[in-house]
């Protein structure tokens, strides 16, 4: 899963040294998946993460897993959004911010969430506005990558 991570983030280079944005890569475990899919995962999500904090100052975007809640995250330190919203971010098309504010289609994490649940897993959101967001996967962990 690292690897992935790894992969997707050097998918990204430019993009994050352009808009300086710091990022932090902790230790996420081997999980049972698949790894192409799991790469769209990490890609959507690192996606976002970089197109809602590039106009931040000092922004910030940390992947690892949190033993507490047993999920791997992807997190950033851009513009957050209500929790009120928080289902209707994964809906397809679905979106909180108008076209011309940011670009995407809202279908992004609509993939993420099939993907995941394709998995067995489930995956959701924490935010708040002005503070960023984390978004959280959680999938059978422990076996080998196929």
């Amino acid at each position: 899963m690292k690897e992935i991570v790894k992969n997707v983030l050097s998918d990204f280079k430019d993009e994050i040294e352009t808009h300086s944005i710091a990022v932090s890569a902790g230790d996420i475990p081997v999980a049972n998946c698949d790894s192409s899919l799991m790469q769209m995962v990490f890609s959507n999500l690192i996606s976002n993460a970089i197109k809602f904090t590039k106009d931040k100052e000092n922004p910030e975007i940390a992947v690892g897993f949190d033993n507490e809640k047993n999920a791997i995250f992807v997190q950033d330190n851009g513009i957050g959004f209500d929790m009120q919203y928080h289902n209707k971010v994964f809906g397809v098309f679905q979106r909180l911010h108008l076209p011309e504010e940011y670009e995407g289609t809202g279908i992004g994490l609509a993939i993420v969430k099939r993907i995941v649940e394709r998995h067995h897993g489930k995956v959701w959101a924490e935010s708040e506005p002005g503070k960023g967001a984390a978004f959280f996967i959680k999938i059978p962990l422990g076996a080998a990558q196929k």
